[in-house]
């Protein structure tokens, strides 16, 4: 309990607290020098300069900052009270740059014009529906975007000069939520589009960029196995496209796609895991690409006449996202995180393959070379599938069986991948607690037949994964059973409220972080852009006996049987997982006489992004640790 006489904070306006004591502000001086992580990520390379705008945060939320060399100082050029998500350069000159920003996390981002030679931003849509931050022309002249506009369902194509914003026009309509702008051709004449209807399920478009005509490049088999591409990018002479796709494969492979005999030639049959991220260079001679090996990802550079590897440097081993070549064919940019080291921008180049780090991250004063490194785990499910996951160990200074959080991914065919923890490093290092991330079946990174695992009428398989690892837990002998949280965000947030209703008596608490509480609701209410997306991966609602069914697993319908404290946080303009899944989970389980605590922002959406809510969130979480797992 905090005493009369001990001073305590105060929420945030913004913030929505029920059911909790107040937080001391000794315990925020404790943790103090966890909250103060920061990260940069690249954005966009300048076309005819070494520089590149990056993204980092130095206030409240991540701002546009340029970086004019290696390890310069970050000038910041965006001054927004929300974060502003990504930024890319005008590709030829590069005097004006366009990025993209929501309000209040709803998602429905809006994309604006940043002028150098004025500091002047313009908005550049219509200012109310959800677009995409587009794609640059060949010819730096032109972006083409999609926006849900007309219908607030479907993502249309739209094409305008950014410096003519009164050229905006609609370019080919849609029907769905699931297209995305890939690449021009290199003449600019097409548009290529993938048409994204599951995660085992996309096809890719080609659209006339004058008339918006469009034509199917990956034609659609009825009864065969399904094909998903993930991304694209014309060859330098127009005639075929690099992409990457599972067609005939177990894991996704980069390949060429011939745009004449629509033959596929595959580039990476060698490499068994998904190859996840590619970019080409400017003269079309090299292509980068980075592998997802048992969750470590791994950079390789290819020679697009031999079809051969180069050899590269020795990388720390962890993750690489957003590899970018410089227009220079030279410089390849891209981000790298790992256990002990925050994520920052790095580039190599080809020519002598020197590494070069352009940010170094602060990581509040504290020698991240003793953070405890990733250890792979297996176990085996009630199925006798073996499942994977990631166990974080506390320090050796640590005696006994120490308590152990489990924290589920959302998605649900996302993935843990070995990372920076930021702030969960508290958890391990001063409170002794080991943290496991598990991937159930259903996750992404081990072939499309483990995806496939938790689909429709087989979703509680991977809650029972879960149950399998309670089970695990208890004949490690470092690890103690009787000391178990459970928590995760967004689909994870379900996880954590289906295994508190099926396996209350083998954990001490949960924490749902915007979760689902309920199936049908959730599939009713989550934005209409999204919606069929979704029923693809959960069931349709629409249909009677998968309605039963869905409400039948969800934890809301089954919330008397969690009899564990429960901690419910939320985002009021989340667009993803409705602020409703959270309220009535709360209403629910707070019958069961059992604590249940409550945090809502309502200047956020799905999930916590503004460095102040995230603090509270994170005290409150130490709190809710401290009381219902360590005592």
């Amino acid at each position: 309990m905090v005493s009369a006489q001990q001073p305590t904070i105060t929420p945030g306006d913004n913030l929505v607290v029920e059911g909790l004591p107040p937080i001391p502000v000794s315990l925020v001086d404790t943790v103090e020098r966890y909250t103060q992580f920061r990260s940069a990520s690249i954005a966009s390379w300048h076309p005819t300069k070494r520089q590149m705008l990056i993204s980092t945060r130095f206030g409240d939320t991540r701002q546009v900052h340029l970086v004019e060399f290696p390890l310069a100082a970050r000038k910041q050029l965006t001054f927004f009270s929300e974060r502003v998500s990504g930024a890319t350069f005008q590709p030829s000159k590069g005097n004006y740059f366009v990025f993209s920003k929501d309000i209040g996390g709803n998602e429905f981002n809006q994309n604006f014009r940043y002028d150098f030679a004025t500091g002047d931003i313009k908005l550049l849509t219509d200012g109310k529906s959800k677009n995409s931050r587009g794609v640059w022309s060949n010819s730096g002249d032109r972006m083409i975007y999609s926006s849900t506009r007309r219908t607030g369902k479907d993502r249309d194509l739209y094409i305008i000069q950014p410096q003519k914003p009164e050229s905006d026009k609609l370019l080919a309509e849609v029907d769905g939520g699931g297209w995305f702008g890939l690449n021009w051709s290199p003449d600019d004449s097409q548009f290529l589009m993938l048409e994204y209807v599951s995660i085992n399920e996309s096809y890719l478009w080609l659209f006339d960029t004058r008339t918006g005509d469009k034509s199917l490049i990956t034609a659609k088999k009825e009864g065969k196995e399904k094909v998903a591409y993930n991304g694209g990018i014309f060859a330098k002479d127009g005639k075929g496209l690099y992409v990457i796709t599972d067609r005939d494969s177990e894991f996704s492979r980069l390949a060429y796609l011939n745009l004449t005999t629509f033959e596929h030639t595959y580039l990476t049959s060698d490499i068994p895991w998904d190859v996840e991220d590619f970019d080409l260079s400017e003269d079309g001679k090299n292509l980068a690409f980075v592998t997802n090996e048992d969750g470590t990802g791994v950079l390789h550079i290819l020679d697009t006449t031999t079809r051969k590897e180069k050899p590269l440097p020795k990388l720390p081993v962890g993750q690489i996202y957003g590899v970018r070549w410089h227009r220079n064919n030279q410089d390849l940019g891209f981000t790298l995180v790992s256990a002990r080291s925050t994520a920052d921008v790095y580039s190599l180049n080809i020519i002598n393959n020197k590494v070069e780090r352009w940010t170094e991250s602060e990581t509040g004063g504290l020698n991240t070379e003793n953070f405890p490194e990733a250890e792979l785990v297996r176990w085996k499910s009630f199925d006798d599938k073996i499942i994977s996951g990631f166990l974080y160990r506390p320090p050796a200074k640590f005696k006994g069986k120490r308590p152990v959080i489990i924290n589920i991914h959302g998605g649900p065919e996302g993935q843990f991948r070995p990372t920076f923890l930021g702030r969960l490093n508290y958890y391990l290092n001063e409170l002794g607690v080991a943290v496991l991330f598990p991937n159930v079946r259903g996750s992404a990174g081990y072939g499309k037949t483990f995806l496939k695992l938790d689909n429709d009428y087989k979703r509680e398989d991977s809650v029972k994964d879960i149950g399998a690892l309670l089970d695990w837990i208890g004949t490690q002998p470092n690890l103690d059973k009787n000391r178990i949280l459970v928590t995760g965000g967004s689909y994870g947030g379900y996880m954590s409220l289906a295994v508190a209703t099926k396996y209350s008596n083998k954990i001490r608490a949960a924490i749902d972080i915007v979760g689902i509480s309920n199936f049908v609701t959730f599939l009713e209410n989550t934005e209409s852009y999204r919606r069929d997306l979704r029923r693809v991966e959960y069931g349709d609602e629409r249909d009677p006996k998968m309605r039963e069914f869905l409400l039948n697993i969800s934890p809301v319908n089954n919330a008397d049987k969690i009899t564990v404290p429960l901690f419910v946080i939320h985002g009021k303009n989340d667009p993803r997982v409705p602020l409703k899944e959270a309220e009535q989970i709360v209403a629910t389980v707070r019958k069961n006489d059992v604590p249940v605590w409550y945090l809502m922002a309502k200047d956020e959406g799905h999930g916590f992004s503004k460095k102040k809510n995230v603090d509270f969130q994170f005290y409150s979480t130490v709190m809710f640790v401290k009381r219902f797992l360590l005592k």
